[in-house]
């Protein structure tokens, strides 16, 4: 399970301004669970860990294990809520190298046309053994309009057609609202697969509905594990929110004292993605009216060395979130060389997870010296089950903090504002 642990960040507030912090964090998971706060029609990643659908886990579950068993490229088509979530999970769970099963392709998520001609080239290049490649394709999109998404998938369609003919229709699968959209429309009209987002679930908070699931699952991911690692973190919560509501409060009186940068590192290079998952998770939910802190992403240590400097004697605006997995997930030691000639013996005898612990917790003891105030969010082991947890727990904190700041954590007119204005530069007609 998770834990979370606030010690250090708190040790930079006074108690009455926590106590205030406190009080709009407690209102805040009250509007949430009782579902009286602005958009709480969005609640809907709330609802389906409470009753949980086994039956379209089984039905996800059985689709990866068929894609995974036949293709050799599998492409996850879409762009923030509907790519970030899959790949964190998929990032953080899989081998770096060599991992057994289709290659994860991604694309949708920007407009590079350079990627996407060299990816449609990659495609039609036959195998090492003159075979072509088994390719599979989903898309994920509730309205299909989205332009970085739409533009990628109208060109792989045509590749996937020219490749298969009528046959790539099996090779499609579409992830998309129940009714209405361009994609449910193709839908009708080729036959492709379909996976419905439920109308209730927004974007980012959509990675354990089928938009993240059946990616993770043809990556040979345990979706039940993962699934009900949420559903156990949900159950915990509901009977005892008490973790939630402290760091709420503490980012709210850290907001209110004017930190403006959230740093959320980690020193397991497993996880970076979760960092960029969270960034949208955040990002977007608490960035309206003025308010918010924003959600940086950094790897350690490779990013001690370009924004450690910053971060420890830059502007005070910073505090940090560590990721943590606290059980060592690699057996790799240091050995002894003869002759010492690395002057590394001194480390020989110690894991590179217990080297990595100590460079985290010197990062910890200098930044805090620095004036930085950290959280540190801990997982026991690095699993599905508690890639799970922390999914959630993430999930919990964005909607009971950004309620606390007196925002709807669940729209997001800001993104609308951007393609309003590059449509028009388009020529697209109103």
């Amino acid at each position: 399970m998770i834990t979370c642990d606030i010690r250090i960040a708190r040790s930079f507030l006074d108690d009455s301004t926590y106590i205030t912090s406190r009080t709009k964090a407690d209102l805040g998971l009250q509007q949430l669970q009782t579902k009286t706060g602005p958009g709480s029609e969005w609640l809907g990643w709330r609802d389906l860990l409470a009753s949980p659908n086994d039956a379209i886990l089984e039905e996800i579950s059985s689709l990866g294990e068929k894609v995974r068993s036949d293709a050799d490229v599998f492409i996850v088509c879409g762009i923030g809520g509907s790519y970030l979530g899959a790949k964190a999970v998929i990032d953080a769970l899989t081998p770096h190298f060599g991992n057994k099963g289709p290659e994860i392709i991604y694309t949708g998520h920007h407009m590079g046309g350079k990627y996407l001609k060299e990816l449609v080239s990659y495609l039609k290049t036959p195998k090492a053994d003159g075979s072509a490649k088994s390719i599979y394709l989903n898309v994920i999109s509730k309205s299909g309009s989205t332009l970085e998404t739409a533009l990628s998938f109208r060109t792989l369609r045509e590749v996937m057609e020219g490749l298969y003919g009528e046959a790539a229709n099996d090779r499609i699968i579409c992830t998309t609202s129940a009714s209405g959209g361009i994609l449910n429309e193709l839908i009708e009209k080729k036959g492709y697969r379909k996976f419905i987002i439920p109308d209730d679930v927004g974007g980012r908070f959509s990675v354990l509905t089928p938009v993240g699931l059946i990616p993770i699952a043809v990556a040979g991911i345990d979706i039940k594990s993962l699934f009900y690692g949420a559903v156990a973190a949900y159950n915990k919560y509901e009977e005892n929110s008490e973790d939630i509501v402290e760091y709420a409060a503490l980012r709210n009186a850290l907001h209110e004292q004017g930190k403006t940068i959230d740093v959320f590192a980690s020193f397991e290079p497993e996880l970076s993605s979760i960092g960029g998952w969270i960034q949208q998770l955040l990002g977007e939910s608490e960035g309206k009216e003025g308010k918010g802190i924003f959600p940086a992403v950094a790897s350690f240590s490779t990013d001690l060395h370009s924004l450690g400097q910053f971060i420890q004697q830059g502007k005070r605006s910073v505090m940090e979130t560590f990721i943590i997995v606290e059980d060592s997930f690699c057996d790799l030691e240091v050995t002894e060389m003869e002759g010492n000639d690395d002057n590394l013996n001194y480390l020989a005898g110690k894991s590179f997870h217990e080297i990595n612990t100590k460079a985290r917790e010197g990062t910890t003891e200098a930044h805090q010296d620095g004036n930085v105030p950290i959280v540190n969010i801990s997982m026991k082991s690095l699993n599905a089950e508690n890639i799970g947890a922390l999914i959630y727990f993430f999930e919990l904190l964005t909607g009971v903090f950004v309620y606390s700041l007196g925002v709807n954590p669940f729209n997001q007119p800001g993104v609308e504002d951007y393609k309003k204005a590059m449509y028009r530069l388009l020529g697209k007609e109103a």
